[in-house]
């Protein structure tokens, strides 16, 4: 089988590859902006390097998708094993080569991955605290077990005023000084009031995407 012949050409006996960091450089300094195009691949190999290391807090699943070469799939698992402060600098180095290398589709792919992750996790923590905040308001007061429950018709009235009650017992201190405690209700309420709202928000999802096929 022929082998496929690079892109690119020879400047003082060193192939240059069409698109890499050198031919960048040669072209600008072509057109007379030398110094210019070093502090710009400077820039550009440093977000690549950060690029590398944001990749390791990517979610396995996610970064499977991803299609990466090989040896950058090897070296970020291995980066995970390194606890010496100097060997993981210079892995991290490594990383940073070998994402220099990547085309300027996934590197798109890449950076599209790590923002979808950021705002998921953005989500969820959102999410958790709705949730806890109305929990909260609920053992506190009538009038937001009135205002929830109008809201979510779907909600076990009976069940969710008997764990309320419950949660207020709980909370009483039974000595003076002594600490409000949460029991079982307590928690029961931030599950009942977390599934509801996901699931209502599920349901908006739904139908939005419903409306932009219509």
């Amino acid at each position: 089988m022929a082998r496929k012949q690079r892109q690119g050409y020879w400047v003082r006996g060193h192939f240059v590859a069409a698109g890499s960091e050198l031919d960048l450089e040669l072209k600008r300094e072509l057109k007379g902006d030398q110094d210019y195009s070093r502090n710009d691949a400077k820039r550009d190999s440093d977000a690549k390097q950060q690029l590398g290391e944001d990749l390791l807090g990517l979610g396995a699943n996610a970064r499977a998708q991803l299609n990466l070469p090989e040896a950058l799939i090897v070296a970020l698992n291995d980066a995970k094993k390194i606890d010496s402060h100097g060997a993981r600098r210079r892995q991290m180095q490594y990383i940073g080569k070998l994402m220099r290398k990547l085309d300027e589709d996934t590197l798109q792919a890449v950076q599209a991955a790590l923002l979808a992750q950021h705002q998921g996790t953005a989500e969820q923590a959102q999410a958790l605290h709705e949730a806890e905040d109305w929990r909260d308001r609920l053992i506190d007061s009538d009038e937001a077990v009135t205002q929830w429950l109008a809201n979510h018709r779907e909600t076990d009235a009976q069940a969710l005023r008997s764990l309320i009650r419950q949660a207020r017992k709980d909370a009483k201190p039974t000595k003076a000084g002594e600490t409000p405690r949460h029991g079982r209700a307590y928690r029961e309420i931030f599950q009942l009031v977390k599934l509801t709202l996901q699931a209502q928000q599920k349901a908006a999802a739904t139908a939005e995407d419903e409306d932009d096929e219509e």
